[in-house]
Formats: C-alpha cells, structure tokens, sequence
C-alpha cells in the first residue's frame, strides 16, 4: 500500500528542487470564507473583475473543482528582486512595474513545474486524480496557501511568510489521494497598520478588507474605462500594479533575493521610460512586452496610465515640487 506520508515528504522534496521557495498540504474542504466572499461579490467591490463571480462553488469548494478531491498541495515562490536606481533627471518620466511582472508572465513559470509534480505523483499514486492550478483558476489560493502554512492572510490580504515574506507567486495541485496536512500559519502581523496607513487611495478599508475598485493594482491593471480623477495624483507614478503595501511590511525588510533565473528582471529598473511608451504601436507593444505579464493591459490602457503620470508629473513641476 502506498504510504502518504512518504509521497507526501517526495513531493515536497521534489517541488524544491523545481524550484519553489515553499511548499504545504491543505485538506480540501470548502472555503470558510464562502458567505463573505458571497457578500463582498454582491457589494460590487470586484468592480470590472467580473470573472470572479463566474464558477462560484468550484471557486470556494476544490472538491466542485475537482470531483472527490481530498488535498490541496500549496507551493510558491520567492519573486523579490532588487532593482537599479533611476537618474533623477528621468524619474518624472518613468513609471513604476510591480515587481512581479518584471520577468516573464509566471504562469508560463509556474504551470510547468506544477504539471511535472503532478505527473510525480500520479506515478506514485496511479488512481490519484490531479489538477494544476494558478489564479487563473477557480481556486481561492491564498486561503489554500495560508491552511497549507505557507504564510498567514496579512491585513493587506497578501499572503506572508515569517522567513521570505510576501513577494511569493502561488501555485496549487488539487488532488483526490488524501495526504498529510500541514498545520495552519498562524497570524503574525500583530498591531502592524503600516500598510493600511501606507496606501495612498485608501483601498485596505480595515485589516484584511480590501476595496479592488480603489487599489493601484485594480485601477491600472483590471479597471477599463477612465480612472477617477480624485485617484490620479495617488497613483503617483504607478504604471502598472503597485507595491506599495509590500514595500513598507516589516516582513519583507530581509526578503531574500530571487535567484531563480526565470524571474530576473527584464526591465532592470523596475519601470518603463514613459516617452518610449507613448510612442508605442500595437507590433512595438506586442514585441516590447512579449511572455511579459503586462500584456493583461493593452496598450490604450497602458497609454491612459502613462498620460495620467506625465500630467501629474509636469503639474508637480509647475509647482516647483519634486514630480516624485
């Protein structure tokens, strides 16, 4: 008989070697989130993300995912990378890329290695049944991730983990073959408001409550029509995604740097020269930001992102004020 406690110490053994930073089990049950996450739909508070509401019991049931599925293996990896100072003189024309759409689109990353384990462990457990998952996939990750002790939920809504931080890219293998569960990370964030106070437009409306709709990431990324005129000068020079929140946690002061080859950065400095950009077409788009995960915004939306920092920049510098 196949014992599940020794497939369970190989998978883990062998997602580190592919490459992940982190790797837990979590039982399969329904999210316990359900209810909550059923209001916070019905507010409207995932704005143009409409996606989410699609798929809602396999969304919080993998067992609806995934017929008879007994486990959830959680693996993530450390993304953090540092990043090359801009010149003073270019600052106001430069917009700033969250750092995990600096390198290749990491679902071609991590989709790969998930299916290799998967493979690994119907090899061990033929009758097991198995599925890969990204956030691309009806799948609630971070509440997965957090019972599989991975990191804790933190009051930004991003998944922590006491060693690495929060610069970590999930991934899951939901499964029928019942494994050994790892005990739940435990909540550490304590009486920390940084991130709270540190967002500039208000979006983490109380610990571990996020309003999308207000959100840099939200706004630059997922949102497609204007952007709020109040929210323009917040966006400060955000031009696609944000990090702020992540940037004052005390828990990523000593992130360890990502070594993994894959995940070094295309763009260097962490930004994009506004002036090349604006003065891109749909062939210099698609050929600039080829693999890239940037492409989830075309580039009309880039192009309104881009228009909004140089507008606040050259206000700021009408002001004699520093543009940022």
């Amino acid at each position: 008989m196949t014992d599940p406690h020794q497939i369970a110490s190989e998978i883990k053994s062998q997602a580190r070697a592919l490459g992940f930073d982190l790797v837990g089990i979590a039982p399969a049950e329904p999210s316990r989130y359900r209810d909550y996450f059923r209001h916070w739909l019905d507010d409207g508070r995932a704005g143009d993300m409409t996606y989410l509401a699609n798929r809602f019991h396999e969304r919080t049931d993998p067992a609806r995912y995934l017929p008879g599925a007994a486990s959830v293996i959680c693996a993530a990896i450390n993304y953090h990378v540092p990043l090359q100072p801009i010149a003073p003189s270019d600052q106001p024309h430069h917009g700033k890329i969250a750092r995990y759409a600096l390198a290749d689109d990491y679902h071609h990353l991590l989709k790969p290695r998930l299916h290799t384990l998967c493979d690994s462990l119907r090899q061990q457990a033929p009758d097991a049944k198995t599925r890969a998952a990204v956030d691309t996939a009806p799948v609630l990750e971070k509440e997965l991730a957090a019972r599989a002790n991975i990191g804790w939920i933190a009051k930004n809504t991003c998944i922590i983990n006491e060693r690495i931080g929060s610069w970590l890219l999930l991934g899951e293998i939901i499964t029928t073959l019942a494994l050994p569960p790892d005990t739940p990370a435990i909540d550490r964030c304590g009486t920390c408001t940084r991130c709270i106070d540190a967002c500039p437009t208000h979006a983490i409306t109380a610990p571990y409550e996020l309003d999308p709709r207000r959100c840099i990431s939200y706004l630059t990324i997922e949102h497609r029509d204007d952007i709020p005129h109040d929210l323009h000068l917040p966006i400060h020079n955000w031009l696609y995604g944000c990090d702020i929140c992540q940037d004052v946690c005390p828990w990523n002061r000593h992130a360890p740097t990502s070594t993994d080859p894959a995940l070094q950065p295309r763009f260097p400095t962490g930004s994009l020269d506004l002036r090349q950009l604006l003065t891109w077409n749909d062939q210099t788009y698609r050929s600039s930001l080829h693999r890239s995960a940037i492409k989830r915004t075309k580039l009309p939306l880039l192009h309104r992102n881009a228009a909004i920092i140089r507008t606040q920049s050259e206000k700021s510098e009408q002001r004699g004020q520093a543009p940022f």
